[in-house]
């Protein structure tokens, strides 16, 4: 849709040349008709009024505006073929009444009107071009070439302008798709992490109660495996709240995920180690490597939490256009026993979900590997 100041700014020329063919017929004719000078005063009218009616143009005002106008330019080609307006000094307002229709319906309709308006301008203009004179059909013929060029560039901006649009709602549909994931996995980290701490703490506190008015050595007790329990908690909250930052900006993904297992280490006091095999390099979206870090993030959270691991070895490489990652802990694995693929861990029902959607979001390749009572190998395969 065409701004209102541009449509003002056509009906303004509009305006002006209604007045000047006006002025000019009133000048220029020996013989002054009132037919002819009605047409002409009529036009000027309908040029006055559509100043008015810029803000509520529609498609059907805009159609009749393109008749009138191509109808008037007709009607004056058609006054100097009938030698009432003198030739060549009557072909400057023609001209510019051709350049006026074919301009405005460039710029204010499709394709379609504008070749068919384009071949009516042109057969005016050859209808009624005076004998031997040729120059108005070239005018008609340059500006016709104009306006198609700019309604086939028009039309193919305006293809551009859909296609971007619908890309962009696609993109708004995957983001929100994004945050409603992220949301729901954090609400799930939430449950089984540092809230399942806070109820037994809240339960251990009420133990503590009933025991301080029978047993007060007990009560110390059991105050003294509270604040243990407490040690525990931060920790989750730290891990909990680590999850969810990104990675340092600027920072390669092997260098964060060193970062990440030292910080582990601290935290937890499970010895850590952590390696990289060959060159790797960073994936080229930086979705891919968030998700990477938070695969990473959620591996480690559940051999702290479940596993009871006293060691894990986290190791990562690079082959075939693949990034793979090796993760492996002492602790007391699965309660199945087994290497299972990503398809057979989601038809069995097994295995860590949060890491197995992640995974699959990514096109990657899972293998996990449960020792009960040694410990559990997963290995990842992203490509990139």
């Amino acid at each position: 849709m065409v701004p209102y100041r541009g449509r003002l700014a056509l009906r303004i020329a509009r305006f002006v040349l209604a007045l000047a063919c006006l002025a000019w017929y009133a000048r220029s004719a020996e013989e002054r008709f009132t037919s002819i000078l009605a047409v002409l005063a009529a036009y000027a009218a309908y040029a006055i009024g559509a100043l008015f009616e810029a803000k509520f143009d529609s498609a059907i005002r805009a159609g009749i505006a393109l008749i009138a106008d191509a109808l008037y330019f007709g009607f004056w080609n058609w006054l100097i073929a009938a030698g009432w307006l003198g030739w060549p000094a009557a072909g400057w307002p023609a001209a510019l009444l051709c350049g006026y229709l074919l301009a405005s319906a460039a710029i204010l309709h499709d394709l379609r009107r504008v070749l068919v308006t384009s071949g009516v301008a042109v057969l005016l203009a050859l209808l009624f071009a005076p004998r031997g004179e040729v120059a108005i059909v070239w005018v008609a013929l340059g500006a016709a070439g104009v306006a198609i060029s700019e309604a086939f560039l028009k039309r193919y901006l305006e293809r551009r302008l859909s296609h971007t649009l619908r890309h962009n709602v696609i993109i708004r549909s995957q983001a929100q798709g994004a945050r409603e994931a992220e949301r729901q996995r954090i609400a799930a980290d939430f449950h089984d992490g540092p809230l399942q701490s806070f109820i037994s703490f809240q339960m251990r506190l009420e133990i503590i109660r009933k025991l301080l008015s029978r047993d007060v050595e007990a009560a110390r007790e059991e105050l003294t495996q509270l604040q243990e329990l407490c040690k525990t908690q931060v920790s989750d909250l730290r891990s909990f709240v680590r999850s969810m930052r990104p990675p340092d900006e600027g920072v390669s993904l092997p260098a964060s995920l060193s970062r990440m297992v030292d910080q582990f280490q601290r935290d937890t006091g499970i010895q850590a180690s952590f390696s990289s095999q060959n060159q790797i390099h960073d994936p080229a979206e930086t979705e891919v490597s968030l998700e990477l870090l938070q695969i990473i993030r959620e591996t480690m959270h559940n051999i702290q939490k479940h596993s009871g691991a006293t060691r894990m070895a986290l190791s990562m490489g690079m082959r075939d256009h693949k990034i793979e990652i090796r993760a492996e802990d002492n602790g007391s694995g699965f309660p199945f026993s087994g290497s299972f693929s990503l398809d057979e861990l989601e038809l069995l029902r097994l295995g860590p979900a949060s890491i197995k959607r992640r995974v699959r979001m990514l096109n990657g390749e899972m293998q996990l590997e449960s020792r009960p009572g040694q410990g559990t190998t997963l290995e990842i395969r992203i490509p990139v």
